[in-house]
């Protein structure tokens, strides 16, 4: 039976990590129009880092985009610069939803391997109860 709750554990830190990149992701999409800011990125990491067999993996540290923001030229705004520019962010809604999809089908993934064991284990019981 530990073998199940290994299973069942990794799958559900696979949830919680795709469903925290998920959040990321619909942060930088509401945030696409604000000016200066970066594109958050999600990082993965083991979840239990002794090299035991249980781990998993959680969400790591969120780091920032730090690819050049998009210059955009419009003198009546507050921000805009001596020029009449100002930054915006450096999102692409493009990436972001690709990336939102990505993390959807992980979820999906870990989610049907959870119900797979658990369908197993119950599988068992009944076997074991006859």
């Amino acid at each position: 039976m530990s073998d199940f709750s290994t299973t069942l554990s990794q799958s559900a830190s696979g949830m919680r990590a795709q469903a925290g990149r998920l959040r990321h992701v619909s942060e930088n999409i509401a945030n696409a129009d604000t000016p200066g800011y970066r594109r958050k990125l999600s990082t993965f990491e083991i979840a239990n880092p002794s090299g035991d067999r249980v781990g998993g993996v959680q969400l790591g540290p969120v780091k920032l985009d730090q690819t050049t923001l998009t210059r955009i030229f419009e003198p009546s705004h507050p921000m805009a610069d001596d020029e009449g520019y100002f930054d915006g962010s450096n999102v692409d809604l493009v990436i972001e939803i690709a990336d939102a999809r990505e993390a959807q089908r992980s979820y999906e993934a870990n989610l049907k391997m959870f119900e797979q064991t658990r369908q197993m284990s119950s599988s068992l019981l009944e076997i074991l109860r006859k």
